[in-house]
C-alpha cells in the first residue's frame, strides 16, 4: 500500500508539472541555456593581448621579434612606435596592454653572445591579464633568443615539464565540469523549493493532509518526478559539456551518474525542506536561490581555490554539497578517478542528503495550523 501511495503522489505531481510550461521551461531549458551562457562567458585563457612595440634597433632581428609576437596567437602588434614617448598615451588609453620597447644595439648585443635587455611595460590594471602576459612574454622571447643563437651554451638546469590531465591548459576543461555542479545545485533546489509552497497556496493542502498518504510517502512522491528531471539535466549537461565544449571525458559514466543521483537527491530534498518552512512560492525560490548559487559559485572550488580561501570561509566549504560535486565531477572528467578515491565525497553527500530528508520529513506536519 505504501508504494502505491508514494506512486499516487508522484504521478499527480507529475501531471501537476506537464500542466505549467513555465516548469517544464526552467526544468529543461534553463539549466542548458546556463551552461551555454557561462561556459562561453566564463574564460581564463587569454589571448591576443594588444600591444606596442617601440623598435629602435630597425634591424632584421627586431622585426623578426615582433612577427614572433604576432605569430603566437597571444599578442596582436597594434602599432610599431619610433620612441618611448607614446606609449603612456596607448596604456592609458587602453589601445595597448604592453609595450616591448627594443634598444639600439638589439642584433649587435646578440650576435656577440651578450645579454641583450628589452624594456617591458605591462598594464597592471588588470592584475590577472598582467600575470599572464609577463609569463607568455618570457616564454616567447626565450624561444627567439634560442632559436637566434642556436650554438649558444646550454642552460645549467634543464627543466622538461609535462602538465597532466589538462595538457593544453584550456580553462574551460576545468570550468565547464564545475559549472555543471553549481547549475545543477541551483536547479534542482528551485524546483522542489515550489512544491509544498505551491500547494499551501493553492490551497490543495488540506485535501493531501485529509489522504491517508503519510509524510514520507508525500514527500518521496513528490520528489521522485522532479528526480528523474534533475537526472536528465545531468544527462544533457554532461553530453553539451562533452559534444559542444569538447571536455574531455576519462571516467565511468556509470559512476558519475551514480553519484550524481545522490547529489541530485541531497539537492532535492534541500529545496524540499525550504518550501516547508516558506509556505510561499515567491520566498521559497529566493531563499533556494541564495542557498545555492552564491555558495555553490564562490564555495566550492569551482573558481576559487578553497586553500587559498581563509580558514574561516575553508571550514564553512564543508557545508557546501557542491564542494564534494565538484570535485567529483572534476575527478571524473578529467583524471578518470575511480570509486576507491572518491569514498569520503560520496558518503558526506549520503549524509546530507539523509540529513536534508529528516529536516523535512520533521518540518512538515499533517495538520492545518
Amino acid at each position: 500500500m505504501r508504494l502505491i501511495r508514494i506512486k499516487a503522489v508522484a504521478w499527480k505531481e507529475s501531471l501537476q508539472i506537464m500542466r505549467d510550461p513555465l516548469s517544464l521551461v526552467m526544468a529543461f531549458l534553463v539549466p542548458l541555456f546556463l551552461l551555454l551562457i557561462f561556459g562561453y562567458a566564463i574564460t581564463f585563457d587569454i589571448r591576443e593581448i594588444d600591444m606596442v612595440i617601440v623598435d629602435q634597433d630597425r634591424s632584421s632581428h627586431s622585426r623578426d621579434l615582433a612577427r614572433a609576437f604576432e605569430a603566437s596567437g597571444y599578442f596582436t602588434v597594434r602599432a610599431v612606435l619610433d620612441g618611448t614617448r607614446d606609449i603612456d598615451d596607448e596604456l592609458d588609453s587602453g589601445r595597448a596592454k604592453v609595450a616591448v620597447m627594443i634598444p639600439p644595439g638589439f642584433t649587435r648585443t646578440i650576435m656577440a653572445r651578450r645579454t641583450a635587455q628589452l624594456g617591458v611595460v605591462v598594464d597592471g590594471s588588470d592584475a590577472n591579464t598582467a600575470t599572464i602576459a609577463q609569463g607568455y612574454l618570457a616564454g616567447i622571447i626565450g624561444q627567439y633568443s634560442r632559436r637566434l643563437v642556436p650554438g649558444g651554451a646550454p642552460p645549467s638546469i634543464d627543466v622538461r615539464a609535462r602538465v597532466w590531465y589538462n595538457p593544453e591548459l584550456k580553462s574551460r576543461n576545468f570550468i565547464i565540469p564545475g559549472l555543471i555542479a553549481v547549475i545543477m545545485s541551483v536547479i534542482v533546489a528551485l524546483l522542489t523549493s515550489l512544491t509544498i509552497s505551491r500547494e499551501w497556496e493553492r490551497g490543495t493542502m488540506e485535501q493531501l493532509i485529509a489522504t491517508p498518504v503519510g509524510t514520507n510517502e508525500l514527500i518521496i512522491g513528490k520528489l521522485l518526478p522532479y528526480f528523474v528531471i534533475g537526472f536528465i539535466d545531468t544527462v544533457l549537461c554532461i553530453v553539451m559539456g562533452t559534444q559542444l565544449f569538447h571536455v574531455p571525458f576519462r571516467g565511468s559514466v556509470a559512476l558519475l551518474l551514480a553519484l550524481s543521483s545522490i547529489f541530485l537527491a541531497g539537492g532535492l530534498c534541500m529545496g524540499m525542506t525550504i518550501s516547508i518552512i516558506s509556505r510561499n512560492q515567491l520566498l521559497s525560490s529566493q531563499m533556494a536561490l541564495l542557498s545555492t548559487f552564491l555558495p555553490s559559485f564562490l564555495l566550492t572550488g569551482f573558481i576559487f581555490a578553497i586553500p587559498n580561501m581563509p580558514t574561516p570561509l575553508q571550514i564553512i566549504t564543508y557545508a557546501v554539497p557542491g564542494r564534494y560535486f565538484v570535485k567529483i565531477l572534476k575527478g571524473i572528467f578529467l583524471k578518470g578517478t575511480p570509486m576507491s578515491m572518491l569514498v569520503l565525497e560520496t558518503v558526506l553527500l549520503t549524509v546530507f542528503g539523509g540529513v536534508m530528508f529528516l529536516l523535512a520529513n520533521r518540518r512538515f506536519h499533517k495538520r492545518i495550523e
